[in-house]
């Protein structure tokens, strides 16, 4: 008997159920706002296009190094390509930017060589508490179109689709840490939960995926998320 198996379908099966109580609930929270018309949505649909021109772009992909405890930030990854220097960001912990993802700035006054902060990220590592990965199925992902919106690019002639898109990260069995963020997506307002790191404090950080880039048919861009629990 493969238990691992039964404990990872037992719980998607629990995710489902979740997000169908979670859609009903929020039907009857807002069953007095008036709901879009079929015209407004097909006019949107037809008025604007899910593909951009091919351009030489790659997909951003980011990882978290590791924590420093004292300072309370997480450093997190992100690359961009072999040819492009990664962007290193301080995650806040705690204070007053606590979830706030900031870039280092400071890295990149002097030079931007991709294998010098390459060299530096491989030095700071070392340093860092690291972080527990934990199991994906037990946590879920929920979206929301917060707003959506044609995008004029020059040399298309038809506007792409933009979309303010939430993510809410929360665990499946509905005890625990949570958190959420809204980004930018382009043409599909699609995204998927890839990896949740726990930490020793009880909260965890969460990586999703998103179509963040408008190439082609979307390329896939990450954000990271802080999940704490709030009745903490």
């Amino acid at each position: 008997m493969n238990r691992d198996a039964k404990t990872q379908t037992a719980l998607l099966a629990l995710a489902r159920s979740r997000r169908v109580q979670r859609a009903l609930a929020h039907a009857f929270m807002h069953r007095g706002t008036l709901m879009p018309t079929l015209r407004s949505s097909l006019g949107y649909m037809t008025s604007t296009t899910p593909v951009a021109d091919d351009a030489e772009a790659l997909g951003h992909r980011m990882t978290v190094v590791g924590v420093a405890p004292a300072d309370g930030v997480a450093y997190v990854v992100e690359d961009l390509g072999e040819a492009d220097a990664p962007i290193v960001y301080r995650l806040h912990l705690r204070g007053p930017r606590h979830g706030y993802l900031v870039p280092i700035h400071a890295w990149y006054e002097h030079s931007d060589e991709p294998a010098e902060i390459r060299a530096r990220i491989a030095a700071l590592a070392p340093t860092l508490e690291p972080v527990m990965k934990s199991t994906v199925e037990a946590w879920m992902l929920s979206t929301r179109v917060v707003q959506r919106r044609a995008l004029r690019v020059a040399g298309q002639d038809v506007p792409i689709r933009k979309f303010a898109l939430q993510l809410s990260v929360e665990p499946v069995s509905g005890v625990g840490p949570s958190g959420k963020t809204t980004v930018t997506a382009f043409l599909r307002p699609q995204a998927t939960l890839v990896d949740v790191w726990t930490l020793t404090d009880g909260a965890a950080i969460a990586r999703v995926t998103f179509t963040g880039i408008p190439s082609g048919i979307g390329l896939p861009k990450d954000t990271v998320i802080l999940l704490t629990d709030v009745t903490a």
